[in-house]
């Protein structure tokens, strides 16, 4: 198996610490993409991926799948251990419901921002801005936060009471919040001490 990422950047992540929560980091090649030199757009990056995002798994019979939640939801049932992903079906739909709530109302969000309202990447990436656009996902971001603030204010995790992909999500999101220069306010405390408490895992900290 083989993953196409950019090491550090907030969906790789994603799926390194799902891997690390499996103990399976060692099970996979990582091989990285020049993205900052477009790498990503090249011919042959796009027949792994049309979308021109990372990161891409390779499985040994050459099949590439894309996109974070299929990745993981590969990881989790292929590797031994806890479930990332739950087992019984209320359990999965709420973890699904809740790990896309964390994609959308904070890690896309803050990327959204990320690319239209700051430099981004560069001009040579960044083709196309739109600063309103950015400005608008910033609220949303903020929006999120105090949206999980409440949730985590009665559970010990997004989805529950066990680690899980909504928490890898989130916690990416707010990793990248902190690079794009979004600050969780100080009295969404019940957030920032889940973060705090997820940056200890094993999977994260190591």
């Amino acid at each position: 198996m083989k993953i196409y990422d950019v090491e550090n950047f907030p969906n790789p992540l994603r799926v390194r610490i799902a891997l690390a929560e499996k103990n399976a980091t060692d099970k996979v090649e990582f091989i990285a993409v020049d993205l900052l030199n477009g790498e990503h757009r090249t011919e042959a990056f796009l027949a792994k991926n049309p979308l021109a995002g990372v990161p891409v798994l390779e499985l040994d019979d050459g099949t590439y799948i894309a996109e974070c939640t299929a990745i993981t939801e590969y990881i989790d049932t292929t590797f031994a251990g806890p479930s990332l992903t739950g087992i019984e079906a209320k359990e999965r739909a709420v973890i699904n419901m809740m790990q896309k709530r964390a994609e959308s109302m904070v890690l896309d969000a803050v990327a959204s921002y990320f690319h239209h309202a700051t430099d981004g990447l560069g001009p040579a990436l960044e083709t196309y801005q739109n600063v309103a656009w950015g400005a608008k996902q910033g609220e949303k971001a903020h929006q999120g936060f105090v949206y999980f603030n409440t949730v985590l204010a009665n559970s010990a995790y997004v989805a529950g009471e066990q680690f899980t992909v909504a928490d890898i999500t989130l916690y990416a999101g707010l990793v990248f919040a902190g690079f794009a220069q979004i600050v969780i306010p100080s009295e969404l405390s019940h957030l920032i001490a889940w973060q705090q408490k997820v940056a200890q895992r094993p999977s994260i900290a190591k």
